[in-house]
């Protein structure tokens, strides 16, 4: 009986100790309470439809996501806006389209086919509007970050004056989160920047925790489905085991113990 109890313990512990990182990076991030963490963890919905606001607002002038489209927005698991909202989001835009039958390019309002609009036509253009610094895609953006989630909160918060002694290049800001220290990206936000559509008071720590929900759905948007797989998964698990440990024990209570 003590083999299955220590079995289901090891499982269990396997299950909910997370994975640290072997990274050298000590520094100490913001801590917020993200509802998508741990086995049971799922998305604020109107946390992510805030995040979208900001990232439209604020971060779709520079920084595209190339990976997601307008329906993504009304599906299960994401920010669930309405069909029609979705279809309003993206007639909202503008896509380049064509050729017409004359061979030219045309324009048109956008559909839910659409991947999002980009913010230039190239990456060059990109470099040239933002003083040679090309603004990363964000649809992955937190994946392709040491410290995820954490790090884009507290980079957003981030930004000071610089110390006595460090000297900046124009165009480039302190951000005591940035690797480094120094970013070419000036702090895109302040208190009221925007009037979130359901109230909310739009703080610099509010607009950091919605958009940065938002860019965990983008990166993640299966992340509710493969936790309710994971649970299923643990409570496959108990019962094999079980079922295991009895049938072993009945294997074996049929050998006779040597005196």
């Amino acid at each position: 009986m003590k083999i299955f109890y220590r079995i289901i313990l090891l499982v269990f512990l396997i299950i909910i100790t997370p994975i640290h990182s072997n990274s050298a990076e000590k520094i100490e991030y913001l801590k917020t309470d993200w509802s998508f963490k741990g086995l049971f963890g799922k998305f604020d919905r109107s946390s992510l439809q805030r995040g979208y606001q900001v990232y439209t607002e604020v971060c779709s002038s520079c920084h595209s996501m190339k990976y997601l489209s307008y329906r993504n927005l009304a599906e299960k698991g994401g920010p669930e806006f309405s069909l029609e909202q979705a279809k309003a989001i993206a007639a909202s835009f503008e896509v380049k389209d064509g050729p017409n039958a004359d061979g030219e390019m045309f324009t048109r309002p956008g559909r839910l086919s659409d991947k999002f609009v980009m913010p230039y036509d190239n990456v060059k253009a990109a470099q040239a509007a933002n003083g040679g610094a090309y603004p990363p895609d964000m649809s992955v953006l937190v994946k392709a970050r040491g410290g995820g989630v954490d790090y884009i909160y507290s980079l957003l918060q981030g930004y000071e004056d610089p110390p006595t002694g460090v000297t900046l290049d124009d165009g480039v800001y302190y951000n005591k989160y940035m690797y480094g220290n120094k970013i070419k990206m000036a702090n895109q936000l302040s208190d009221g920047l925007i009037e979130y559509s359901d109230g909310t008071n739009a703080t610099v720590e509010q607009m950091s925790k919605d958009v940065t929900t938002f860019l965990m759905w983008a990166a993640e948007p299966h992340l509710e489905a493969r936790h309710r797989m994971g649970f299923k998964a643990i409570i496959y698990l108990i019962i094999l085991t079980v079922l295991v440990y009895f049938s072993m024990k009945k294997i074996w209570s049929r050998i006779e113990t040597e005196v």
